[in-house]
């Protein structure tokens, strides 16, 4: 288990830097040791501003992907560590690996995954507490399949009223979808927001949709509760019990914002 490898890096220490506003990254696939980063300008998506492309929206409505929530993490992780075209070496080193899957054991890092006829063909993980969710990594084995996998992501994460969806650096691809880049001290201000404690209102509203939700989503939920992702992705699928096409329900959502 990876709780239990001396390499790996703690959970506790792992999400303390999260809430400060860095994270570890690696040299290389083999590379035994991490470095700690503060970029000085971070990529967010904003989530009221996900950018939902007219193809996209038939993509999901369409049901191309059957999308789960924490159904596959280390799948996923070794996917987004795995060479790619253009891209041989990863970030992503053994060390990362087994800190993210204790911290995933822990319950505060998450995956998404999309499936094609069983397979496993593209997803993201990242981090996740108060209202905060901090992607990692991505990948895509056919067409639209993580960007599918954000949008889940983002409605998800709309569901439970997070606040801040960080995804660290800039690419194009994220840029496509609605990220911006600010600069790391507004980012932290962001951050510092994003943490304040949950009122008595808003963790009698999280205990009630877990409940409703079911699965025993709601026995984690007390003083100190965190809106956890896999109770918005739950409570999509909730809505979209008994529809042909979940993934109208994620179009829906994301057409309208609140």
């Amino acid at each position: 288990m990876a709780r239990n490898d001396p390499h790996a890096i703690p959970p506790e220490l792992l999400l303390k830097a999260y809430r400060a506003g860095i994270f570890p990254m690696a040299d290389s696939r083999d590379d035994p040791e991490v470095f700690w980063v503060e970029p000085r300008m971070r990529a967010i998506l904003p989530l009221e501003g996900f950018h939902l492309s007219k193809s996209l929206a038939r993509t999901l409505r369409r049901g191309k992907f059957t999308v789960t929530c924490n159904a596959a993490f280390e799948a996923v992780i070794d996917a987004c560590a795995a060479p790619r075209p253009g891209a041989e070496e990863s970030w992503i080193s053994a060390r990362i690996r087994e800190s993210y899957i204790g911290l995933h054991e822990h319950g505060h890092a998450h995956s998404i995954e999309c499936w094609s006829e069983g397979r496993l063909v593209g997803g993201l993980y990242g981090v996740g507490f108060a209202r905060v969710f901090c992607g990692e990594s991505m990948f895509s084995r056919q067409t639209d399949a993580s960007k599918v996998a954000l949008a889940w992501l983002v409605a998800a994460l709309r569901r439970i009223g997070a606040e801040l969806l960080d995804c660290q650096f800039t690419t194009t691809h994220l840029t496509s979808l609605g990220a911006v880049e600010i600069p790391q001290s507004q980012y932290l201000q962001l951050l510092s927001q994003a943490q304040r404690p949950y009122s008595s209102g808003e963790i009698a509203a999280g205990r009630a949709l877990a409940d409703a939700v079911g699965d025993g989503l709601g026995a984690g939920f007390g003083d100190a509760a965190s809106l956890a992702l896999p109770l918005g992705f739950a409570s999509l699928r909730a809505d979209a019990a008994g529809s042909s096409s979940p993934g109208n329900i994620i179009a829906q959502s994301l057409t309208h914002t609140s």
